[in-house]
């Protein structure tokens, strides 16, 4: 036990739910070991919101692209224009965001290490050992132990760590998300792109049911598919929305593909030392799929129940994390799973969502909702209004 290193905590998973509660912990004086898997870029489509940025300190240099307005296609091909008044959405490139955010671990004071998480054992004082496997220069790899009093778990919907201590975490459902980046046409180049709108495509040629998108990020573009059905070609999904935009002859930078969980779990710890953050807690946005502000928010609430946890020894403080996310965040996902679970069913239900997306009233609410993650409370009236438009949708009372 003497040769193995000691930490308050470890985070194992270096994205943005991992690297932010790393930071977090270490800004407060703790000695933290962040594990970094290496080698993989996640598909992501990039988007963050202002909230993410003023909240989390994100510097202005790493945004590639602001998106001025997003473009709704329909399954009968027409296409709704949902401008942002007043506001922007930030896109990053994941291959360089995430390692940033891991480096402002590392300056916060945490070790910063790329290893692969192999295990966790208890000790009879309560503690956790986790072995990890590392790589030298050589090639040679070693099993190295750290020993902890408390594990943050955000390596991914496939969490090995939560498999290991969760229940019921290898039943989470998930969409299979694949995309490729693209080198993005020039502005003027192609006339169905735009490098500051990003086009979100519901049809069910090519997802049955979730969507596909093309979102500029600058010089390259992120083109991608999301689904549960299983044995869904996505690829050959990609293929085809490359070839419909007059993008299929753009040189392919890079593709990457991974499950995105589908709704958070119902427990985020394991009522000892244990943790869950991000993708392997599940905080993935229903309709949307969006993931990083969430992880985000995520990891700085599981940073804020391990403080708790270290303070006291009283495991019951790392319910914490996820009781003040879902008091935060969760009739957000709750009224966007609805939606997912309603309007994305079929192609004649998704032709009524993208006719309502042409009302003022849902275009506003929607911006306000995504770039404040809040619900707008303030417009009672447009709320009514948008509640009698969804019931003749429903009742097929207007047409699409």
């Amino acid at each position: 036990m003497s040769n193995i290193e000691q930490f308050d905590a470890v985070v194992v998973g270096g994205g943005p739910a991992g690297a932010t509660a790393a930071t977090d912990l270490a800004r407060q004086g703790h000695r933290v070991l962040l594990l970094e898997r290496g080698g993989r870029i996640k598909p992501c489509g990039g988007a963050i919101p202002p909230r993410l940025i003023e909240e989390f300190g994100i510097p202005h240099h790493l945004l590639v692209a602001r998106i001025n307005s997003a473009r709704m296609i329909s399954p009968a091909d027409k296409r709704v224009d949902m401008p942002i008044n007043g506001g922007f959405v930030g896109m990053v490139d994941r291959d360089v965001f995430d390692p940033w955010l891991r480096d402002r671990a590392r300056a916060a004071g945490a070790e910063v290490r790329t290893g692969t998480f192999e295990g966790m054992q208890r000790t009879d004082d309560d503690k956790v050992t986790v072995t990890y496997r590392q790589v030298d220069a050589q090639g040679e790899a070693r099993i190295s132990e750290a020993r902890t009093a408390a594990v943050i778990g955000a390596d991914g919907a496939k969490s090995k760590v939560a498999r290991q201590s969760v229940p019921d975490a290898d039943k989470i459902p998930c969409v299979a998300a694949y995309h490729e980046i693209v080198e993005s046409p020039p502005m003027g180049g192609n006339a169905d792109f735009d490098g500051r709108r990003c086009d979100v495509w519901y049809q069910g040629r090519l997802s049955p049911d979730f969507y596909a998108w093309v979102f500029p990020h600058g010089d390259k573009t992120s083109i991608g598919v999301g689904t549960a059905q299983r044995g869904y070609s996505l690829r050959g999904a990609v293929r085809e929305l490359r070839e419909s935009i007059g993008l299929e002859g753009s040189t392919t930078v890079r593709c990457e593909g991974a499950p995105i969980p589908l709704r958070p779990l119902k427990r985020w710890d394991d009522g000892r030392n244990v943790v869950l953050a991000g993708d392997a807690a599940g905080v993935v946005a229903p309709a949307s799929g969006e993931g990083i502000y969430y992880a985000m928010a995520g990891g700085r609430f599981a940073a804020e129940a391990v403080m708790e946890f270290l303070s006291t020894a009283n495991p019951v403080a790392l319910r914490q994390a996820r009781k003040r996310f879902m008091r935060s965040h969760g009739k957000v996902f709750w009224v966007l799973g609805m939606m997912q679970r309603f309007w994305y069913a079929n192609d004649k239900r998704r032709e009524r969502f993208v006719s309502i997306c042409r009302d003022p009233d849902v275009q506003y609410l929607t911006w306000e909702a995504y770039m404040h993650k809040r619900l707008v409370k303030a417009r009672p009236a447009a709320h009514m209004r948008i509640f009698f438009k969804d019931l003749a949708h429903l009742f097929g009372v207007v047409r699409p």
